[in-house]
């Protein structure tokens, strides 16, 4: 190679490994930023378990014979555990239908779809403050 072509090609070598350090980091923080919105859907998704699972015993306590008040308290107190700032109620709509409410405060960064069908404006026959997720399970007495 004639030394001209040496003195060009001297600094090639020193800008493809700053690129590839870039496309690098660049990667790496994209990764990133999806693990993070991974965790949080999936916190979000327990809540949301944690929620029917205590919204379906409301259901099955409120319609039981005799006795159902202990359990229904006892519901009331474990929803207020395993759900943040977690609210369980029941609400009767009239000629026999009534409404087991689960509602607690949401995980706070997520963007809510336009038309999601887990996102109502209303929760049975309540509406949600900003913040706040719901699970309403309509039953018959």
């Amino acid at each position: 190679m004639s030394p001209a072509r040496l003195r060009w090609l001297r600094g090639v070598s020193l800008i493809e490994v700053m690129l590839a350090v870039a496309l690098m980091a660049i990667t790496a923080l994209g990764l990133i930023a999806a693990q993070l919105w991974i965790a949080r859907e999936a916190r979000a998704a327990a809540l949301r378990e944690h929620a029917v699972l205590v919204a379906d015993a409301v259901t099955e306590a409120s319609r039981a014979p005799a006795g159902g008040d202990a359990a229904l308290r006892q519901w009331k107190a474990r929803a207020a555990s395993l759900l943040p700032q977690g609210e369980a109620t029941i609400s009767e709509r009239g000629g026999g239908v009534s409404f087991a409410r689960v509602t607690w405060s949401a995980v706070s960064n997520l963007p809510r779809p336009a038309g999601g069908i887990d996102n109502p404006e209303s929760c049975g026959d309540a509406v949600l403050p900003a913040g706040m997720a719901c699970i309403a399970m309509a039953f018959a007495q």
